[in-house]
């Protein structure tokens, strides 16, 4: 076996760990398709190694030359349906099946000409690069925020489509790609090109098990941090967020501001309509705070009848004007479980970052806002000026 068989073999391995490490994130990931069609892709990738095997030993080797070309292709298209389904686009079936036929009945088309002629390897290399830049369209076109390692993906798809491209002049280079398709393997462009389809496949099926696990993670800090009631934040997601709300803020040079409400008499809710009343009233307020808020808003139960929300660059003015309409959307809104003559109220406090505060000194300071508002008689907004000076009134 020369060296480019050698590597043929440990590409057929290496696909088959590939297409095991999907199948078995579809163990755990039973609800969503992309492993599926990822480890699918890779199965496929596994059959075309295995006809490249058998090239060598065939006397008519046209028939498993295309064979290998249309599986090979195929698993292009079984992996841009994986990340289709990844990143929420719709997979293009109909065109890429019908871009796989043309493609296939064009590189059998193609066997009459000369084995060197650049229009018979452009015939079998231009395909895979096409799937390629699908891929990565992809990825580009989807309406998920992409971070640095989506833009890594997209840039080594972007460089594996290059390198398809590149190889009819890589074989030209090189002296071809064998005489007769038994031959291939013992030419020196079959070792290059096997080489940089394993840095490839090996690249980017890494970055897409990192990518997964990524969101995973993510999504798994997404439920811990959430409040299941209200569907908000909890307090150690609030906190969290919030703090870093805070960071970007400074480092923009913006206001922020701290908003935190409490619910009026809601013991006497739960007393005299039930437990079960009480949670809808919390629905219905952490209802009407994710309607109100901005997506650049950070929104939280902090426990109880107890919330609170973070507005970055928002100045108090503003938020005292933000608490006055909720507090007056929230007296108006009717909660099923409730008389339709019963009002809910919630008193808010309101204060500013300022220079040098930190997050305690902020939710303190916002406290005893809220804390004044309900002395003061409930519903109503009560805002803080600052570290040193009382808080004053809104008419509610």
């Amino acid at each position: 076996m020369g060296g480019a068989g050698f590597i043929l073999a440990i590409n057929l391995f290496v696909a088959g760990l590939l297409a095991a490490a999907f199948m078995t994130i579809t163990r755990y990931d039973v609800g969503r398709a992309s492993a599926r069609w990822l480890a699918f892709g890779y199965l496929l990738g596994m059959a075309y190694y295995a006809i490249e095997f058998s090239i060598p030993v065939l006397d008519n080797a046209r028939p498993a030359v295309v064979a290998a070309f249309s599986v090979f292709l195929g698993a292009t298209i079984a992996f841009n349906g994986g990340l289709a389904h990844k990143y929420q686009v719709a997979p293009p079936w109909l065109p890429m099946l019908l871009f796989l036929l043309a493609a296939s009945i064009a590189v059998y088309a193609v066997q009459n000409l000369p084995r060197q002629s650049l229009v018979r390897m452009m015939a079998y290399q231009l395909p895979y690069a096409a799937m390629q830049f699908v891929g990565l369209g992809i990825v580009w076109s989807s309406g998920q925020r992409r971070d640095r390692l989506d833009r890594v993906l997209m840039a080594v798809l972007g460089a594996s489509a290059l390198q398809f491209v590149s190889k009819p002049f890589i074989a030209a280079a090189l002296g071809g790609w064998g005489a007769n398709p038994q031959a291939y393997l013992q030419s020196n462009y079959a070792l290059v090109s096997q080489s940089l389809g394993t840095v490839f496949a090996l690249a980017i099926a890494l970055l897409i098990l990192v990518i997964m696990v990524r969101d995973v993670v993510a999504e798994v800090t997404s439920k811990s941090e959430m409040d299941t009631l209200s569907r908000l934040l909890n307090r150690g997601g609030f906190e969290s967020h919030a703090e870093r709300a805070m960071l970007e803020a400074a480092r923009k040079g913006v206001p922020v501001t701290l908003v935190i409400a409490d619910l009026d008499h809601f013991k006497n809710i739960n007393d005299n309509f039930g437990h079960a009343s009480g949670d809808r009233v919390i629905e219905a307020f952490a209802g009407l705070l994710r309607e109100v808020a901005a997506d650049h808003h950070v929104a939280g139960r902090l426990g109880g009848e107890e919330f609170a929300i973070i507005l970055p660059g928002t100045n108090l003015a503003a938020a005292r004007l933000f608490a006055e309409g909720t507090r007056s959307a929230f007296g108006t809104l009717p909660v099923d479980g409730l008389p339709q003559d019963h009002r809910c109220t919630a008193s808010f406090g309101v204060a500013e970052l300022q220079p040098g505060e930190g997050f305690a000194g902020l939710t303190r300071r916002a406290d005893e806002a809220l804390y004044q508002a309900k002395r003061g008689g409930r519903d109503r907004v009560r805002i803080s000026l600052g570290p040193a000076r009382p808080a004053v009134a809104s008419a509610g």
